[in-house]
């Protein structure tokens, strides 16, 4: 009975085990195939030209170097932004922070906001950036939207992380003559790194991706401007331009070009993050 009742359960073992790897099988071959898609069709259109000029309804040109700086300028301004806000507002919540209900509360404010559409921080964000505080629509506009999107992803993983680092480290520090916040500079918060990056990336990511919000708040302008230029006029992020292309213009292959070198710059952040986050581990001895 029991070689039967052993047997049965490796049978059920073995089929749950295939399961689990056919479906992991498939993401990857999904993901896989929506990105080789994406770069076939893209990859063509991509020249020099493409990459280094801004377009212009005189000569018929198409280039996509200032949703290329836009992009790049709303990740910096949001990430400086958000990065102190939301590590210090989760090193409160989980280090400083005596009364729960307050945390209880925050953490529930924290969740609502994650769940919210985007295009819902877009439409009330444009009426209290641009119509109440009086900015004009383009990259300020857009980072501070921004900011309020991801700064819950940020404060929910550092918190995370936070809770993960064992008692006894702080209670090592706090013994051996540390204050509160030089235990937490130089205990806590270097054996959360990993969590904290994580949120980032997820941030980042989010950043990159959005266009929803930015349609409201950073605006369509496809005009080359330095950061200080952008700042305070139109300009449209590399998923506004490949929106832009791919509805407004009906110029699809267009559109799969900019999606290939959003995909790139992407990755290339992730990367940058993780590499960052090797280097502000704590070293084992």
């Amino acid at each position: 009975m029991d070689n039967k009742m052993s047997t049965s359960r490796k049978v059920k073992w073995g089929i749950m085990k295939g399961l689990v790897y056919f479906s992991g099988a498939l993401v990857c071959l999904l993901l896989a195939a929506i990105i080789g898609y994406i770069f076939f069709r893209g990859i063509p259109g991509i020249t020099a030209e493409f990459l280094s000029t801004q377009s212009s309804y005189v000569h018929d040109t198409i280039g996509i170097l200032p949703n290329i700086l836009n992009t790049l300028y709303i990740v910096i301004l949001a990430m400086v932004i958000v990065i102190p806000l939301g590590v210090g507002a989760a090193v409160y919540l989980n280090e400083y922070a005596t009364n729960k209900k307050l945390v209880r509360l925050i953490g529930f404010a924290v969740e609502t906001l994650t769940g919210i559409p985007s295009v819902i921080f877009g439409l009330v964000d444009m009426l209290f950036f641009i119509q109440l505080l009086g900015l004009q629509a383009g990259i300020l506009a857009g980072g501070l939207t921004l900011v309020v999107m991801v700064l819950p992803t940020i404060i929910s993983n550092t918190l995370e992380s936070l809770k993960t680092v064992p008692a006894a480290y702080r209670e090592g520090s706090l013994a051996l003559g540390s204050g509160k916040w030089h235990m937490v500079r130089t205990v806590v918060l270097p054996n959360s790194i990993d969590g904290i990056v994580t949120g980032c990336i997820l941030a980042v990511g989010r950043i990159v991706g959005e266009s929803a919000a930015l349609l409201y708040t950073a605006g369509f302008g496809l005009i080359l401007n330095s950061f200080m230029g952008a700042l305070q006029s139109s300009s449209a992020t590399l998923t506004v331009a490949l929106y832009v292309y791919a509805t407004e213009r009906g110029q699809i292959d267009v559109a799969f070009s900019v999606a290939t070198i959003l995909m790139i710059i992407t990755f290339l952040l992730n990367l940058l993050a993780n590499l960052a986050a090797n280097k502000l581990k704590p070293k084992e001895a």
